[in-house]
């Protein structure tokens, strides 16, 4: 009988496939965390148009208002430069309203009339982003051309996934897996050097979604959320009980510039 040999398994070997397995699992982190971040990013930008849909074009009133209100003040007092500064900040500060309120308009008119604002994905949508992002994720690229491409796929993906929409989630998937660059190879010491580099890059890449996320739970959209849902919680409608508190706000001021336009029609007189 002729005697079998047993190749012996090499140092870099061993060393790459417990660097495989670490990257497996640093993979499956990061899929969770750009998930999370996604759905964060999903919610926010659905109330922000929740919230405008009710009282953007409150706010614009209200501050087109105050907006002449400092106007004629400025021109009865026109040595006033205390007065001259503040119209012109209060006109930015309408026009800035009325733009945002313009585009919430806009926004709503195109979108659907049943429009849901709870952003709540399947769980089979969640499963196919954490795919895309496992697979796809630009951090994951060796290259410049190669992470530029990945990088238009998960802003592809993103959209996708805030749309609900898992027929094309499921298309970018297959367009990957049919890609040459989703076929890997190499000697096995550049692969672990490839691999070395695939966990440090995603392991900074969760360092920056931590930093993302806590910058959007400190926002005020954020915290005006959470209010609301408390609030939501406890059979209130928070953001109606803030239309109703600026329609007075705006009533209030209406009768103030009737006062300043009294005031400019004696002193013309």
């Amino acid at each position: 009988m002729g005697s079998e040999v047993v190749r012996q398994v090499l140092p870099e070997e061993w060393e790459l496939k417990k660097k495989q397995v670490e990257l497996t699992r640093y993979e499956a982190l990061l899929a969770q965390r750009e998930l999370d971040l996604a759905t964060l990013h999903a919610e926010l930008h659905l109330f922000q148009g929740r919230y405008m849909a009710v009282l953007g074009g409150l706010y614009s009133r209200y501050d087109e208002i105050e907006a002449k209100i400092a106007e004629k003040l400025a021109r009865l007092y026109p040595g006033n430069r205390e007065a001259r500064q503040k119209a012109v900040e209060a006109r930015s500060q309408a026009e800035e309203s009325a733009q945002a309120a313009k585009s919430a308009r806009l926004n709503n008119e195109t979108a659907d009339k049943n429009r849901n604002y709870d952003f709540k994905p399947t769980e089979n949508l969640k499963k196919l982003y954490r795919e895309i992002a496992k697979r796809i994720h630009p951090d994951l690229a060796t290259d410049e051309k190669q992470r530029e491409h990945q990088q238009k796929l998960m802003a592809e993906a993103n959209q996708a996934y805030e749309d609900g929409d898992e027929v094309r989630l499921q298309g970018i998937l297959r367009q990957w897996e049919s890609s040459p660059e989703s076929v890997a190879g190499n000697e096995c010491g550049a692969r672990l050097v490839r691999v070395i580099r695939k966990i440090a890059q995603v392991k900074m890449r969760l360092r920056s979604i931590d930093i993302e996320l806590q910058r959007l739970k400190e926002s005020s959209l954020y915290q005006l959320k959470y209010k609301v849902e408390v609030a939501e919680a406890e059979g209130r409608d928070l953001l109606a009980e803030m239309a109703v508190f600026l329609s007075q706000q705006i009533v209030e001021a209406e009768q103030r510039l009737h006062n300043v336009l009294l005031r400019e029609t004696v002193a013309c007189s």
